[in-house]
């Protein structure tokens, strides 16, 4: 039984989206009859391309779900399992549930794979775009294990303590990013319609202008004949950057460079440390093997070179030695990490350790940018200020000097 998609209308004619079970497509539009919908449009829901449908715009756009929905859905299902329900009718209604269309389809598709004698873990598989290799990895050994309710409930607490922590550093960039971006836009306006009205007067006057004047002057006549050559040059400057991200050995350097620089050094071992720690407890706590564990932890590593590390890192730990030893050789992981990761190794109490060692070092991330941030303003508000203390002194000085004259 397979899961179609359709458009159909009621018997109000208004417009309906959904998705429904059946054998063919025939069956199904005679089963959108019987309830009294005159079915328009009737399609089976492909594997990893329930976006190419129209009712999933969202999903086209994306590729995957959003992280609060990843949350919901795991965390209902969860709820739905250990109340004893089986996996195809927790799936089936959390998928009636939802309110958005492309999650009702994604849904009803896994489930149609549970119905066909598939596990949960093969069925989330075929969408690995939404659900990450962690992700699956985790609800197979729940499945294993016969605990699969509570794998799942800290899945959703997992997933729900990386949205918070990426959603408060976000919130935290969010109003210096505003604020410089308005800056630069009231100095390009000031540049282009007000300082010109300012400057006429003194390029009629037949007297050398100051340096700082004529600087200006330049400046504003720049901005406002080739502000599309301006535009041009940093939209440009944008993507070459981009464009050189992308190749690997430019990528490689920078990232080993980040882990040395000053302010990008705290954060970037911060950051990449807690998502490691937060992701290995999960793993270590549902039951996976350590070695494989770190195989799948060290893909949530955004740093290329702290990730080429842990392959290194992995490889020892599969030869006999010990996690703390081998977190230690790679050389960028803070002090406090190794000695919980020690202290949980010795005590048996490893996945607890590290998701002490998670949040700690996730707050500590929180605390640079949060004091970054609280650092930036006042620097914002000294540069705006030098920016309008130039332009007035280069309005102001020819003035008085001719003046003087008089």
């Amino acid at each position: 039984m397979a899961t179609f998609v359709y458009i159909a209308f009621d018997a109000k004619s208004r417009r309906i989206r959904g998705a429904i079970e059946g054998d063919s497509n025939r069956q199904v539009r005679q089963q959108l009859r019987d309830k009294g919908l005159i079915p328009i449009e009737v399609h089976a829901s492909r594997k990893e391309t329930t976006e190419s449908s129209p009712l999933s715009f969202n999903f086209l756009r994306t590729g995957r779900i959003n992280a609060q929905d990843r949350v919901l859905i795991t965390r209902q299902l969860s709820t739905l399992i250990a109340s004893g329900l089986p996996l195809e009718e927790a799936l089936q209604a959390v998928a009636q549930q939802s309110e958005k269309q492309y999650l009702t389809t994604l849904l009803m598709s896994i489930r149609s794979k549970v119905l066909e004698g598939h596990s949960l873990a093969s069925s989330l598989s075929d969408y690995p775009n939404s659900f990450s290799q962690m992700y699956q990895s985790t609800v197979a050994s729940g499945e294993k294990s016969g605990f699969l309710d509570k794998v799942l409930e800290n899945l959703a607490d997992y997933s729900e303590r990386q949205y918070e922590a990426r959603r408060n550093v976000e919130m935290a960039l969010l109003y210096p990013i505003i604020l410089t971006g308005l800056a630069f836009l009231l100095v390009g306006l000031l540049m282009v319609y007000v300082v010109p009205d300012m400057v006429g007067m003194l390029t009629d006057m037949d007297r050398d202008l100051p340096l700082a004047t004529q600087i200006l002057i330049t400046l504003s006549e720049t901005i406002r004949d080739f502000w599309w050559l301006v535009l041009g040059i940093l939209g440009l400057t944008v993507l070459a950057i981009k464009w050189s991200l992308k190749r690997p050995n430019i990528r490689l350097a920078w990232d080993r460079q980040k882990l040395n620089l000053p302010f990008f050094t705290g954060i970037s071992r911060s950051s990449n440390s807690a998502r490691y720690a937060n992701t290995l407890s999960i793993l270590t706590s549902s039951g996976i093997p350590l070695v494989e564990a770190m195989k799948i932890a060290s893909e949530v590593i955004s740093n290329v070179w702290l990730k080429r590390k842990l392959v290194d890192a992995t490889q020892r730990v599969s030869e006999g030695s010990s996690l703390r030893a081998a977190l230690e050789s790679a050389k960028h992981f803070p002090p406090m990490l190794l000695h919980m990761v020690a202290s949980g190794e010795k005590s048996g109490q490893l996945d607890t350790m590290l998701d002490k060692v998670s949040k700690y070092q996730q707050a500590e991330v929180e605390r640079t940018v949060t004091t970054l941030v609280r650092l930036f303003e006042p620097m914002m508000l000294i540069v705006m200020g030098g920016i309008v203390m130039f332009i007035v002194m280069a309005v102001l000085v020819p003035i008085m000097n001719m003046n003087q004259l008089i």
